[in-house]
């Protein structure tokens, strides 16, 4: 029985269009997952990096909470180059206040991807305790991980891509990883103090005097294609750090997917969650910036969010920048996970609640039954999986003939109505 019914009785005529799949073309550098551990262990042969690690040092390798592609495989890597060494490796999350600012919730997520002490063959040593280093160029105090502040040494496992909040030289990657990511929540509120708009300058800031203070030994960045699959890997020295990582940001910004149409009346997103973005939608992909500091990706009116993936657990966190989600997604809904992320990094639209409609069907309806301006008989709608994975999407009916001129964008199917059970739910 509906609980709202006089809610649905509002929206129930909306038509939903029909829609057609698309599959869209994007270019493919690859590296083989068997090849990882080869290229690794002939990245870090060097002497440069060799000369640093030595018999019975403890080293820290910093593991973050993104749904980085094959983390549990290059965390090991690492390990086990280390152990070569003769040096004693363990693991660290290194991710802010994720995982609800909890020792155990980090622990909890590095384990979600397969980063566990039976898999990676060492210790991961959780805490949220952080120890001062010294103060970066402007005066302010600096913070990391306790654990990696009085190890012998510091690895940086991190993935170098273009940031959902603000733009500049250094965004999502190494710069990062240290500030933010071994700052724990104390760390990245600090820096997060002056806001999105100061965060280009203040990730390097304190990058820099992270390099200066902590024992960083080196970085070993891996960056993604358009399918979230691993394309490069390189290893970048503690003084290479500065001057090489903007460059590596070039080269993922040229790999990033986007939706092949700029705009749409209504996104239906499938799912949202921590594994597919830090926002949960990657807004650039969906638009759905909650900082006027970036832009990018494609233009709505409506955005539609059904499920919450169970990889994040509940957290939501990005759901406040749809305009409707469903009943299934307001009940899975962890606040404790969500709050501390947005709390430490001042932005609190992403934790907002939308309107609640009690199935998929009304969800989609309200969002077209909202929109100004359209054709309501025939409405643009793009509908997502999530927004990492974009080579499989599907289009309204309104569509069909713009897009035979857009060149990678080959259509897979004829229109049709979607598919929805009783309770008014996709199939």
């Amino acid at each position: 029985m509906r609980k709202r019914p006089f809610v649905a009785n509002l929206v129930n005529d909306t038509k939903i269009p029909k829609m057609f799949k698309v599959r869209q073309v994007f270019p493919r550098p690859k590296i083989d997952v068997e090849e990882i551990p080869l290229l690794i262990e002939k990245l870090l042969s060097e002497e440069k990096f060799t000369k640093q690690v030595h018999p019975g040092m403890r080293i820290a390798i910093t593991a973050g909470s993104r749904g980085i592609a094959n983390v549990a495989l290059t965390t090991k890597c690492l390990v086990d180059f280390v152990k070569s060494r003769g040096a004693v490796p363990f693991v660290v999350p290194a991710m802010g206040s994720h995982g609800g600012a909890t020792a155990k919730g980090q622990r909890q997520i590095l384990e979600g991807y397969g980063i566990t002490k039976q898999y990676i063959g060492c210790p991961i040593i959780s805490s949220m305790e952080v120890k001062k280093i010294g103060l970066n160029a402007e005066g302010s105090e600096v913070y990391i991980d306790k654990n990696a502040a009085e190890a012998d040494g510091i690895i940086l496992g991190c993935r170098v891509k273009p940031h959902t909040a603000f733009r500049g030289r250094y965004e999502s990657g190494i710069m990062k990883m240290m500030t933010i990511g071994l700052g724990k929540q104390q760390g990245a509120e600090v820096c997060h103090e002056a806001g999105f708009k100061n965060m280009a300058k203040n990730i390097p800031l304190f990058g820099k005097a992270i390099i200066e203070h902590a024992p960083i030994l080196f970085a070993v960045p891996t960056i993604e294609n358009a399918f979230d699959e691993t394309c490069k890997i390189v290893a970048i020295n503690s003084d290479e750090i500065e001057e090489k990582e903007p460059e590596l940001l070039k080269e993922a910004f040229s790999y990033m997917p986007k939706i092949l149409v700029d705009s749409c009346d209504v996104l239906i997103v499938d799912q949202i969650g921590k594994n597919f973005s830090g926002d949960g939608m990657d807004p650039n992909i969906t638009g759905t910036f909650c900082t006027p500091y970036a832009n990018g990706g494609i233009k709505s009116q409506r955005v539609a969010v059904l499920d919450l993936s169970p990889e994040t657990h509940g957290n939501g966190i990005g759901l406040g920048y749809a305009s409707a989600t469903t009943e299934r997604v307001y009940q899975q809904l962890d606040l404790a996970s969500m709050y501390p992320n947005a709390i430490t990094c001042t932005v609190l639209g992403g934790v907002k609640i939308p309107i609640i409609m009690e199935s998929d069907k009304e969800a989609i309806q309200v969002c077209i039954r909202t929109c100004n301006e359209i054709d309501k008989q025939n409405p643009r709608i793009v509908r997502i999986s999530n927004s990492l994975h974009i080579e499989h999407i599907m289009l309204s009916e309104s569509y069909w003939d713009e897009i035979k001129d857009i060149p990678n964008l080959v259509i897979e199917s004829e229109p049709q109505y979607l598919s929805f059970d009783y309770d008014g739910n996709l199939w």
